[in-house]
């Protein structure tokens, strides 16, 4: 959101409060597993050794580079980005997956509010192990 500085109604600026995970408040596993079941489910098995949906198996996320799951069709982009998959990218990457990603095939807008991607990533940390 926008919001003014200083003591005119010159520029406004962008508000950075939680702009990274640090910042971000603390993670509730519990309200992150009903964000997974209604926004991620649908595409996704966070548990290892699970299939792949239309997105690929989430099982051993933390500290995997993208696009390198065995036995899935990843996008280029996906492959080429190279990001290794951490509480702090993920935050940033579930803001805005297109932004992060251009040119991935996941067809998701992103959750905007920091305490559901801190709640998300909270409850992938335990599922995903």
């Amino acid at each position: 959101r926008l919001r003014h500085h200083g003591g005119d109604n010159s520029t406004p600026r962008r508000d950075a409060a939680m702009s990274t995970f640090s910042e971000a408040p603390a993670g509730n596993a519990a309200k992150g597993a009903k964000i997974f079941k209604t926004k991620c489910a649908q595409c996704h098995v966070a548990e290892k050794g699970g299939g792949h949906k239309q997105g690929p198996n989430l099982g051993g996320l933390f500290g995997r580079v993208s696009g390198t799951t065995e036995g899935f069709s990843y996008s280029a982009a996906n492959k080429n980005k190279g990001v290794t998959w951490s509480e702090n990218t993920l935050y940033d990457y579930l803001l805005n997956p297109k932004k992060y990603i251009p040119g991935t095939k996941m067809v998701f807008a992103g959750l905007k509010k920091p305490e559901d991607r801190a709640d998300l990533i909270a409850y992938l940390k335990e599922s995903t192990k």
